[in-house]
């Protein structure tokens, strides 16, 4: 993989990890749409299974399309090296059955991902694995979790939905002393605002579905690691479990990826605009952006983030049926789950994808009541404010 950076992440984005095929002269990386690949002797059939060959064998194990994009991505996280898997739940459990044996413990975020508790839960748990979710944003709270049994520290920072920051600087230099794997999905944030391999993570993981692909058409994930040892050890297991990303999926987050710069400049400008109105709203109590100086981890977010990013949450006064009103009343932003796209995205979680959850348990992750978590696009911002505004009044 060509490590070479360019300057500017506007660059990157465009050209990292791909060039003009070399057969045509496509500027497009094309779709190779094959499942598997013919070898030119039985002698080079032996090299590659061997893999003394960096040629392709069967798109379960490696595809060029797919490359391409590993490269990509790789590049603008500083990695030594990419998978490209079927969704973020197939990276997330990769990471797990990778890191994690029969009776081993974790440490998780408190506000993780629902489905990447759940898993752990309900599936991971039938193999003696035990998790414990703390507020990782409390790096003394996590050290009283830590077991002889601990393998593996996953963090989420910014969390879903509180906006809660976690330090991963202090969380990486943890996992050093205690010899464990610190894990970050840094989905909410992308490659262009923040990069834990430079801060001492050993594992990143992101959901192309949302940022990196920003077009709320292609499910996807993708596992980046910092050391080779790692990096193989992922990809033997991402191989044989058969999680793997399709070319053209591939070929999709890879048009997806070219704009991610200009498209998370953009929401970003509006999401910084959007707390500062929300947070002089007389119909809101409070509002979690990282941007404002109020927010309490405020300087943390600038010292391990290159930008504030677009999701933000707020608290409505009125509670639960104010949230549900809101959702009700929004026209312009689309009330759906998922996050990252062009257009701006609405939920409230009290009443709709955290309904199921018992209250205690969601105040304790942070997710009250009255809160509202927008995923802010880029449309003309003064259109994401009326529709703010007009929905509101209701």
């Amino acid at each position: 993989m060509d490590q070479t950076r360019s300057r500017s992440p506007f660059t990157d984005v465009i050209h990292a990890g791909q060039a003009p095929d070399p057969a045509t002269g496509a500027v497009s990386v094309p779709i190779y749409q094959s499942s598997t690949f013919a070898f030119a002797s039985a002698e080079e059939g032996a090299a590659r299974f061997a893999g003394k060959d960096g040629g392709y064998i069967y798109t379960r194990l490696g595809n060029p399309t797919t490359r391409a994009l590993e490269d990509a991505v790789a590049i603008l996280e500083n990695g030594r090296g990419g998978l490209a898997t079927a969704s973020g739940m197939a990276a997330v459990t990769t990471v797990y059955t990778a890191v994690l044996e029969k009776d081993a413990h974790m440490i998780a975020t408190a506000a993780v991902y629902g489905a990447s508790r759940t898993v752990v839960e309900n599936e991971y748990s039938r193999f003696g694995v035990r998790a414990d979710f703390v507020d990782t944003s409390d790096i003394e709270a996590v050290r009283k979790r830590l077991t002889p049994r601990t393998r593996l520290l996953y963090v989420e920072t910014p969390a879903n939905p509180t906006l809660r920051l976690t330090d991963i600087r202090a969380c990486a230099a943890l996992a050093r002393e205690h010899g464990l794997v610190l894990a970050v999905d840094n989905t909410f944030s992308s490659p262009i605002l923040q990069n834990p391999l430079d801060l001492g993570a050993d594992i990143v993981i992101h959901s192309l579905t949302k940022f990196i692909n920003g077009h709320s058409d292609v499910v996807g994930g993708m596992i980046l690691a910092r050391e080779e040892a790692l990096l193989k050890r992922l990809r033997k297991v991402l191989q044989l479990m058969g999680g793997t990303m399709d070319p053209h999926q591939a070929w999709l987050v890879l048009r997806g990826l070219k704009t991610l710069a200009l498209r998370m400049d953009k929401a970003q400008d509006n999401a910084m605009r959007a707390a500062r109105f929300l947070e002089s709203h007389p119909k809101v109590r409070w509002v979690n952006y990282p941007g404002l100086p109020g927010h309490p981890q405020h300087e943390l977010a600038k010292s391990q983030m290159k930008g504030f990013g677009t999701m933000l949450s707020f608290g409505l006064e009125g509670g639960f049926e104010a949230g549900r009103r809101m959702m009700n009343a929004v026209k312009l932003c689309a009330l759906a789950v998922s996050l990252g796209s062009v257009e701006s995205l609405i939920q409230h979680p009290a009443s709709m994808t955290h309904a199921g959850v018992p209250r205690r348990e969601r105040e304790e992750a942070g997710i009250t009541d009255d809160l509202v978590r927008l995923s802010v696009g880029c449309e003309g911002y003064e259109d994401i404010q009326a529709d703010l505004a007009q929905a509101l009044s209701a």
